[in-house]
């Protein structure tokens, strides 16, 4: 994990939780000490995680909620500021005192270069110099209940090698209503079978509680910057690594939906293209054969981006459209070979598992659902949904 935050004081009350009010000079890079080690004293239970770029208008009821957490152990508020070119710092630094009157002490650090470096490159410098053993990770366009922290906290000590996540409230309501759905509904072995679909990591990012060490083991961020999906990146790791993932199975978060969300900037490809490594790492490389369920539009890409081995272990196409079914076979033509590889299609019943499924979850009234249910087959054995 890079361990590098920009500091530049720290100040300290005795007798009081330590407040330590961080800034760095633009261009200039100082060790971590400051903020994360030189404040000694009691050992910081969970520390909230909180990068912000130009996000004042969300601050308040963001920081009134952390002041309304329930949890009894202690607390720390780590911010930086990425950035920001409204008065999101002034703002945090604002909340500072009612938040040690809570016992909460905050770190605010951050930069004022001319442009951003991205929500990856914020959050690993507010982990560097936070202390807490456990890690809160908030968005500061949305908002906690009061029992989160609370919550979060007893599922991570049950858990230490995992992301912890929980549900959310969609606002506006109704915004983003199959992804919401999804979110809030897998069950707790889906949460591993349904990590390669178009959604991403099935615990969102806004959610996210883990333990430090697990952290440290995972890596950090990547700080690539926008239009990187570094939620993503280290969701995969930490699977890789064998790390778990559960869900508090109670709305703690309100999940702000609005056009400046960071997600917007990340390409869809970006995204089918992690995606697409990610499953032929982990499913693909370990089956010598499978079908893949959707001769149309999605299903022949899947094809087109898998390597030329993965390729060869396509035994079939498999759809409910008669049409589709009727032609027999998908011709790839943008093939190399000669001849060009030409792949059966086949109805659903006719086809053999194992299955990737290309076919949109929630989309089709039920249909794919009900087709699963009646050939008796398990989910991550007989078949992975893709999209």
């Amino acid at each position: 994990m890079n361990t590098d935050a920009p500091v530049d004081s720290v100040e300290q009350d005795a007798g009081t939780p330590a407040k330590r009010l961080c800034t760095d000079e633009p261009g200039k890079q100082r060790s971590a000490s400051g903020c994360g080690e030189a404040a000694t004293g009691n050992v910081i239970d969970v520390s909230i995680i909180l990068p912000v770029y130009n996000a004042s208008c969300w601050l308040d009821e963001c920081l009134q909620a952390v002041l309304e957490q329930d949890f009894q152990g202690t607390m720390e508020l780590s911010v930086f500021d990425d950035a920001s070119k409204d008065d999101s710092r002034v703002v945090v630094e604002r909340w500072a005192e009612k938040l040690e009157k809570r016992g909460i002490s905050t770190v605010i650090s951050g930069h004022d270069s001319a442009n951003p470096k991205g929500v990856g490159y914020a959050k690993n410098r507010a982990v560097a110099q936070s202390r807490g053993q456990y890690l809160c990770f908030q968005d500061a366009d949305d908002v906690m209940m009061p029992q989160r922290v609370r919550l979060q906290y007893e599922a991570s000590l049950l858990n230490p090698a995992s992301i912890v996540g929980c549900r959310v409230r969609r606002e506006p309501e109704g915004s983003t209503e199959r992804y919401t759905r999804w979110i809030n509904n897998l069950s707790p072995e889906q949460l591993l079978t349904q990590v390669y679909t178009s959604h991403g990591p099935t615990v969102i990012m806004p959610t996210w509680f883990c333990a430090r060490s697990w952290f440290q083991q995972v890596g950090h961020f990547d700080e690539g910057g926008k239009g990187v999906p570094e939620d993503l990146l280290f969701f995969y790791q930490s699977l890789r690594l064998g790390g778990g993932v559960h869900r508090v199975d109670e709305c703690l978060l309100v999940y702000r939906y609005h056009e400046q969300a960071a997600s917007h900037s990340v390409l869809e490809e970006t995204i089918w293209n992690l995606r697409v490594a990610f499953l032929q790492e982990r499913v693909l490389g370990q089956l010598d054969a499978f079908t893949i369920w959707n001769a149309g539009k999605q299903g022949r890409k899947l094809y087109r981006s898998l390597s030329p081995a993965n390729q060869k272990k396509v035994e079939a196409f498999c759809d409910v459209d008669e049409n589709k079914i009727r032609k027999g076979f998908y011709t790839y033509e943008e093939s190399k070979e000669r001849p060009k590889p030409k792949i059966p299609v086949q109805h659903f019943r006719d086809a053999s598992p194992p299955y990737i499924i290309c076919v949109k979850l929630d989309m089709t009234g039920g249909g794919l659902e009900e087709n699963l249910l009646s050939l008796r087959l398990k989910e991550g054995l007989d078949y992975i949904h893709f999209n």
